[in-house]
């Protein structure tokens, strides 16, 4: 039995703690029984407000318990594991309101073992969601397009439907448009039809769905209506909402993904599903309330409804794809990773319980496999390099990273098992990104003295000012993924860390930030921030993940070598190229031909939505693209041990080493922690 699950079997009058793991930061710990949860995340450093004091007066402190049975942390979270509402809560939930599920964590009190999670508003340093709309031409081709119509009023001598001349009319007034003679119109249309005529002294306008179907009719003029291209990330979601005649970003918005508090990864969340009948409905009624929250928020920004969005379309990874549609993604979590549905997927909004416009559409991009998802095929209509001859690398960095390789002639995919590190979790002081968080790194090789810059400050720590602008923040709050990547590189730059991965003790004689710390040595990066041998092990381990999948499609394409590589992704686009080489994460590469492209798949969204051409290019194109499933393939073991040092046990990166100047090879003793490293666990 786990540490969380196990128990004394000698009876005792102290009570036994009790094991709380707090989401979405994944930091846990033992607590006395009946500490309140505000103070149980002040003890153990989780990020929870409050202004009040805990007086019940703020609401800053809200968390929510998330029940069920959780194998990762080897917990059964039930109800009864916190207390039941005080007074003031229930004063508190009269007065100013709180969501279903929700508790004051100064009120709420720890007595068994569970999961909890903080809501992002209740975060003092909230996750960043950078996950912005890139630049991009875009050849607008929308599915929905507006038609303004003057009606013939009905009389006597005709008494055809209102419906019927509306038709006649629309093809009468627009000739070229290739409207078609059986145009068919939507339910929710026809029962406001003959209202929507009146009101506009028979002058409305149509919202046409391809030449054929009647989506949407308003009294008089109207000039916009809008769409959203959504990207459901396993961690965080974004929407940019569009304007479907210019293809215009009006507004843009993010969320964490609230499934969050369910697994911190994807088979931790099929994992829940399995072991919590009904796991998968909760799930994907959070993820369409994130959706529409996403709606409100962004057609709030410049001053409309949600219920003038007529079309939505969302990507996402083969779980979250299938989450959101309501389908349940056991197949997913083992051998052969079946997925129910690969082609694109089209609905009704209120299909997925969306509240949007009436007549309004969802299109779900095609998935290429079973851990290679809608999100990669938008990376590819994004990216398109099956439209040139330069063979392409492309890599979506996350928490399971999907790589595309090839050009015009041939694409292969696949997804490799990376884990959330380069994420900031399981890194000792790792975090997501938010405001106080180290996110660039530099250490001087002669003195192993660093300086680091962290979100929110756009000064460097040894810069007069830094200390007041991070107190303005809150302090350093942690290391983020971008963070952690360039500290180590920095280490491995300046001869801290061997090819093997071990932080060398001996050079603890000259610098003091090199300490001993167990049975290895830590590097102090500030005084509450530091990179311990298991950060640099858990790095280790992923980047070695991400080679081996790249080499492997490598190996199946017949090259040695690649012309372009390309980091997507919200956290590839802040992956410095430089220390992405230096780690070995990605094969060796011109740096000149590095580069990173942001939210790609965001793009690929907007690009389906406001082309319907692009639609069923990309279903074509993904029919075409080879999947290689690294789990069964012998040579991904062989890739991921040579892909353990830094940065490759013998790939000698002669282009990187052309640019950047690299310690010589060298190794300490073995031994896992101390130069040696285990073999890494594969999915599930």
């Amino acid at each position: 039995m786990s540490e969380a699950g196990s128990a004394s079997d000698t009876s005792t009058d102290v009570p036994e703690d009790v094991y709380v793991v707090f989401t979405p930061s994944g930091r846990r710990g033992f607590v006395p029984p009946g500490t309140t949860v505000l103070d149980a995340a002040r003890a153990l450093g989780v990020d929870l407000d409050s202004v009040c004091g805990g007086r019940s007066m703020c609401g800053r402190c809200q968390i929510q318990l998330s029940e069920g049975e959780f194998a990762k942390f080897q917990i059964t979270s039930r109800a009864e594991a916190i207390s039941p509402a005080t007074k003031s809560e229930l004063r508190y939930a009269d007065k100013r309101g709180l969501k279903p599920g929700r508790r004051l964590g100064c009120n709420a009190q720890v007595l068994a073992h569970c999961v909890i999670d903080i809501p992002p508003e209740s975060q003092v340093h909230r996750q960043v969601v950078r996950k912005r709309a890139e630049v991009r031409d875009i050849e607008i081709r929308p599915v929905t397009h507006l038609h303004y119509v003057e009606v013939r009023e009905p009389d006597l001598h005709d008494q055809s439907s209102d419906f019927r001349r509306l038709c006649e009319c629309l093809r009468e007034q627009w000739p070229n448009w290739g409207i078609a003679d059986d145009i068919s119109c939507d339910y929710a249309v026809l029962t406001t039809l003959q209202k929507a005529l009146r009101e506009g002294a028979w002058k409305v306008t149509v919202a046409l769905r391809e030449g054929n179907r009647v989506v949407g009719v308003w009294p008089g003029f109207r000039e916009r209506i809008y769409g959203l291209a959504v990207d459901i990330g396993s961690t965080t979601m974004s929407g940019h909402l569009c304007d479907l005649a210019t293809g215009k970003v009006l507004s843009s918005a993010g969320t964490m993904n609230p499934q969050i508090r369910f697994g911190e990864d994807l088979m931790s969340r099929v994992s829940y599903v399995m072991m919590n009948p009904g796991g998968e409905e909760e799930m994907t009624r959070v993820v369409r309330e994130a959706v529409n929250y996403l709606a409100t928020q962004t057609a709030a920004e410049i001053g409309a409804g949600s219920d003038e969005i007529v079309d939505l379309v969302f990507v996402g990874n083969p779980v979250m794809h299938h989450l959101m549609l309501g389908i349940d993604p056991t197949e997913l979590g083992g051998a052969p990773f079946a997925l129910t549905v690969d082609t694109a997927v089209e609905l009704t909004a209120a299909e997925l319980d969306l509240y949007l416009h009436p007549g309004a559409r969802v299109y779900a991009l095609p998935c290429i496999a079973g851990h290679v998802g809608a999100d990669t095929a938008a990376v590819v209509l994004s990216e398109t390099p099956y439209k040139n001859d330069e063979i392409t690398l492309i890599v979506d960095v996350g928490t399971n990273a999907e790589i595309v390789l090839g050009n015009r002639d041939h694409l292969l995919a696949c997804s490799s098992p990376t884990g959330p590190a380069f994420e900031g979790a399981q890194i000792s002081s790792g975090q997501r990104a938010a405001p106080g968080a180290i996110e660039r790194v530099r250490i001087d090789p002669a003195t192993l003295e660093p300086s680091f810059q962290i979100i929110g400050s756009d000064r460097w720590s040894d810069e007069e000012g830094f200390e007041e602008s991070a107190e303005e923040i809150g302090g350093i709050s942690g290391i983020c993924g971008s963070g952690i990547i360039e500290a180590i590189g920095e280490m491995f730059l300046a001869g801290m860390i061997t090819t093997d991965g071990v932080i060398d003790r001996s050079l603890a004689e000259k610098s003091d930030r090199i300490f001993a710390d167990g049975r290895t040595f830590s590097y102090r990066l500030s005084e509450t921030v530091s990179v311990t041998q298991t950060d640099v092990r858990s790095i280790q381990l992923a980047k070695a993940a991400l080679y081996a999948g790249a080499r492997l499609l490598m190996d199946r394409r017949g090259v040695d070598a690649v012309d372009r590589v390309v980091l997507a992704g919200a956290f590839g686009s802040h992956i410095d190229p430089k220390y992405a080489m230096v780690l070995g994460m990605i094969p060796d590469c011109d740096l000149a031909n590095v580069t990173s492209v942001g939210n790609a798949a965001g793009t690929g969204a907007r690009i389906a939505l406001l082309n319907g051409q692009a639609r069923r290019e990309i279903e074509w194109v993904v029919r075409t693209i080879e999947k290689v499933e690294t789990a069964v393939e012998p040579r991904f073991q062989e890739h991921f041990v040579g892909a353990m040092a830094l940065p490759h046990k013998t790939d000698p990166y002669a282009r990187l080493r052309a640019a950047v100047k690299l310690p010589e090879p060298r190794s300490l003793t073995g031994g896992d922690g101390e130069g040696g490293g285990r073999r890494r666990r594969r999915r599930g």
